[in-house]
């Protein structure tokens, strides 16, 4: 469960993400309200998943979805540039989340177990 709570604040992180790019310095009352939202869910999640998950696999997954999903909307629906380097790197920023994930620690029972 504490993977399911990580992803869902990683892909919450993306929309405020994007929130921020559109509230025009916090002035735009329309956007700012569904961004904090977003953040609080985000940072909730996040939070949850550090019950039972290390904080620092915890932390660069959270971070990793975050800028992926970010970058990858970017790109296919903001107009952001796309060249092969940035693609590349892309794939290997989610290749990396990936890895993260195989090579830990399986999460400690809740209670300090």
């Amino acid at each position: 469960m504490a993977w399911l709570y990580l992803i869902f604040g990683g892909i919450m992180e993306i929309g405020w993400a994007l929130g921020l790019k559109y509230s025009n310095g916090f002035t735009n009352i329309v956007v700012v309200i569904p961004t904090l939202i977003l953040m609080t869910l985000s940072f909730y999640a996040f939070s949850k998943s550090l019950k039972l998950l290390p904080v620092s696999t915890a932390y660069a997954v959270f971070t990793g979805i975050g800028s992926f999903g970010t970058a990858i909307v970017g790109m296919i629906f903001l107009g952001d540039s796309v060249n092969v380097i940035k693609i590349v790197l892309v794939v290997v920023l989610i290749s990396c989340i990936i890895g993260l994930k195989v090579v830990s620690d399986q999460p400690k029972k809740e209670g300090g177990v």
